[in-house]
């Protein structure tokens, strides 16, 4: 008699193997197909409303006025002040970290960007100040006598102070052995000129010499995004570049219709532009360098030097950011005063005048790096980024690197706040010794002291998203500058007097 055989039970398991499969039975009821039909509106209700939050925050740059505006944008969605908006809702960690983290947040904006244009979301409130030049120069503005001009004293350098140094050294020294002949014998004079070497003048120690610092690069060794087999050559190449894209630091002699006041002014007209389009400070900074850099190569007249400022921010967002502002953007800002085919051909002028070389080290690469020494202290990381800026409106930093000016933004940040000395690791991973950051630090309190000219960007520093770094540092400066060698007397000196009397 044949054995009956016994059915074999199919297992419900993947046949992949996948672990996340459930091993149940798989048939699809109508209560599950309900079910899944519900929870698929609800996931698409909180898309929708995710969507239109983000559409209403990222529009906020729109002008024009349209009645589908009102109906789709919320209602009870409260918009900051313009001295609150800033960067800091990228929110930084460390060196390549920060830099990811800001990525990230500006591929988020770029995507709910284009969502909007195809829904027609927009925001309709601009409060930007628009044609500053126009309104606060134009009636002063004269043209220069060429007589008077020639008359104009020239800006110190420090080649021209070296040389000078040097002539007085040799006349002292000649003098010197010209009285020992006349009073004595030679013999006389060559022990005069021949000084023990326990006697002679220190000479200090430059930054390569300081020994004792730490390796902090070794502790982020097996961290891929902060690079530490290629981070000293980085900042290597970086230091190379720094000459190669820094401006005349006396090109306002040259040109024939502009002021240094009206560069202040423009500079700061863009950082509002920069705070209101919450753009990264790296376009900040490249933006004033490709407007320094240009008027160093081209006479500019006053009613263009706006148009200078709108597509230099123009042409460093296309560098920097993820997702740039439309030329339109750019175009309403400036009040409608130039079309946006009049940016775009001065795009390509500006460009081609300067090689298309946008690679600009600017002071915010630098103190990054100094932050690592720092231990990334986020308090004088603030202090010390509102203190790099004063370089951007101030034309006296000119002359001055930005790697160098980087390190004194940390070292005056420190001093404020208390945190400590100078030490080596600081010397070493900025590159500067306390005497050689001196100079810069005391032209920071310079400005400091003085009557506040700039007030879009002394209202950015004095919200509370950066800690009211304006107004603490201005009181530290004023309370200090004596203590460190600077003139008080400049506190009742407008920033400006000495350019218009040379004028």
């Amino acid at each position: 008699m044949q054995a009956r055989r016994v059915p074999r039970t199919r297992s419900a398991n993947n046949e992949n193997g996948d672990e996340n499969t459930v091993a149940t039975n798989t048939r699809l009821t109508r209560a599950k197909a309900a079910s899944l039909s519900t929870n698929g509106q609800k996931a698409s209700v909180v898309i929708t409303k995710k969507t239109t939050a983000a559409l209403a925050t990222k529009t906020a740059l729109a002008t024009k006025t349209t009645n589908a505006t009102a109906a789709v944008a919320p209602a009870n969605r409260k918009r900051a002040a313009l001295g609150d908006v800033s960067n800091v809702h990228k929110i930084e960690s460390n060196g390549v970290g920060e830099k990811k983290a800001v990525k990230k947040v500006t591929k988020a904006t770029s995507t709910t960007t284009t969502k909007s244009a195809t829904n027609g979301v927009t925001k309709t409130t601009r409060t930007t100040r628009a044609a500053p030049i126009k309104a606060a120069v134009v009636e002063d503005a004269k043209k220069k006598d060429p007589a008077v001009r020639s008359k104009k004293r020239p800006a110190p350098s420090k080649v021209k102070e070296e040389e000078e140094a040097g002539e007085d050294t040799e006349n002292r020294d000649s003098g010197l052995a010209v009285k020992a002949k006349a009073g004595a014998s030679v013999k006389v004079a060559e022990e005069v000129t021949r000084q023990p070497a326990a006697k002679r003048p220190r000479i200090a120690k430059t930054a390569a010499e300081v020994e004792g610092w730490e390796d902090l690069d070794a502790e982020d060794a097996e961290d891929p995004l902060m690079v530490s087999e290629y981070v000293n050559e980085i900042f290597e190449y970086l230091k190379k570049l720094e000459p190669e894209t820094q401006p005349n630091p006396t090109y306002m002699d040259d040109q024939i219709d502009l002021k240094w006041q009206m560069r202040g002014i423009l500079v700061d007209w863009l950082v509002e532009v920069h705070t209101r389009f919450r753009l990264l400070p790296e376009t900040l900074f490249l933006s004033v360098n490709i407007v320094d850099r240009f008027l160093t190569n081209k006479i500019v007249m006053l009613d263009k030097l706006e148009l200078v400022g709108v597509t230099a921010m123009f042409i460093a967002a296309k560098y920097e950011e993820v997702f740039s502002p439309h030329v339109q953007y750019f175009r309403h800002v400036a009040d409608d005063g130039f079309t946006e085919e009049e940016i775009l051909r001065a795009e390509r002028f500006i460009l081609s005048t300067l090689d298309y070389n946008l690679s600009y080290p600017n002071p915010m690469n630098f103190l990054r790096r100094i932050s690592k020494a720092d231990q990334y202290d986020f308090q004088t990381r603030t202090f010390a980024k509102y203190l790099m800026e004063i370089s951007l409106l101030d034309h006296r930093f000119l002359e001055y690197l930005p790697s160098h000016v980087g390190a004194a933004a940390m070292y005056m940040a420190r001093m404020m706040l208390d945190r400590g000395p100078w030490d080596e690791n600081l010397i070493h991973f900025s590159d500067y010794t306390e005497e050689q950051v001196l100079p810069v630090f005391r032209l920071m309190i310079d400005y400091l002291i003085r009557p506040v000219k700039h007030q879009a960007f002394f209202k950015k520093y004095a919200s509370k998203k950066f800690m009211k770094a304006s107004l603490h540092a201005r009181d530290w400066a004023k309370k200090n500058a004596k203590a460190h060698g600077v003139d008080t007397e400049l506190a009742t000196r407008d920033l400006y007097q000495d350019d218009d009397a040379a004028y």
